[in-house]
């Protein structure tokens, strides 16, 4: 089959497309013919070699890189329950899908209902499930909370605002662009501030009144880490989820104290969707979400799996605008 490998770690270059063995599905697992791959920032860690220490995603060389996909149960391996051959699925944190097919636990894979879209169901995977925790688990959002989104506009940014606002809250969304702020608006963000021209930090001060927001959900890292820790009230939260602009290396805990005794955690979304329960539980919420036109699913860009490093470089560069995708 054909697929997108590393054999060592550095840039977009090092995506090679080649040929490799079709997987056989082992105990419990099964084999899922791709239609599309997700293509998300845990990508490029893991190519790149930001992940190479990491115990809960793992970056063995060579490896068939990309954590999220969509397509069709071809065949189970023993003891594979809860889906069958020819069955719609999509799945995310297990490593694999920039191919034509993968292996995945059978558990792992979410049922796609046949009104949904596969492109739809690709984007609620892990861009999906992210928004949903961050939302709902890491904070749990309601009426008379503020939160700030940073890349607000972007794959998770956009489904994070809505989700955020469902829930009552009020959103401060920060973008690079006055096109990327009219799509914040159109996604519900209260207050949108443009981090080229302003410094979000002050931005949310003025509109909170001096207070601060209860949590920052903060996908860009090593940039806005230490302003997004200021922007706190008191005993607020930081949810530091990725690194757009670089790796946060480390945070100072007296840093903490000083901010207003706050505090600080940098979540793996595999500890969020760590059971079929919880995993089924949270697809279920946001197909029934996007189902009722209450949370809008935008793909941005669709790249054939020959491109998947013109993708990389579309992602790292900080162009989107939604989900990005490689089509088999």
């Amino acid at each position: 089959m054909k697929a997108v490998a590393v054999t060592e770690f550095g840039g977009p270059e090092k995506l090679a497309l080649m040929e490799v063995a079709r997987p056989e599905p082992g105990q419990g697992e099964a084999l899922v013919k791709l239609d599309y791959a997700g293509i998300n920032f845990i990508d490029i860690y893991m190519r790149s070699g930001r992940y190479a220490r990491s115990h809960t995603y793992q970056t063995p060389l060579p490896m068939v890189i990309g954590m999220e996909g969509a397509g069709t149960v071809s065949a189970l391996g023993p003891g594979a329950n809860g889906v069958a051959v020819g069955e719609r699925v999509a799945w995310c944190i297990v490593r694999g899908s920039y191919a034509e097919y993968a292996a995945v636990p059978a558990w792992k894979l979410t049922p796609v209902p046949s009104d949904v879209p596969l492109p739809v169901a690709t984007t609620l995977m892990l861009q999906g499930f992210t928004a949903h925790y961050l939302s709902h688990s890491a904070f749990a959002l309601g009426p008379g909370r503020t939160c700030l989104v940073h890349a607000a506009a972007g794959g998770v940014g956009q489904l994070l605002v809505q989700l955020a606002k469902a829930r009552g809250a009020t959103v401060i969304a920060t973008v690079g662009s006055r096109e990327k702020a009219a799509i914040a608006r159109e996604r519900g963000a209260d207050h949108v501030v443009l981090y080229r021209e302003q410094d979000f930090r002050e931005e949310v001060m003025r509109i909170t009144a001096g207070q601060g927001v209860d949590v920052v959900y903060d996908a860009v890292g090593k940039d806005t880490i230490a302003r997004s820790i200021r922007s706190l009230k008191r005993r607020g939260l930081c949810v530091n989820y990725g690194g757009a602009s670089g790796l946060v290396q480390s945070v100072e805990p007296l840093e903490l104290a000083e901010a207003g005794s706050v505090f600080f955690t940098r979540p793996h979304l595999a500890d969020y969707i760590a059971t079929p329960e919880e995993l089924r539980g949270r697809a279920s919420d946001l197909f029934a979400a996007w189902r009722a036109g209450a949370l809008r699913v935008n793909v941005d860009r669709e790249f054939p799996l020959a491109e998947a490093s013109a993708a990389h470089r579309y992602l790292e560069g900080r162009n989107t605008k939604g989900k990005l995708l490689l089509r088999m």
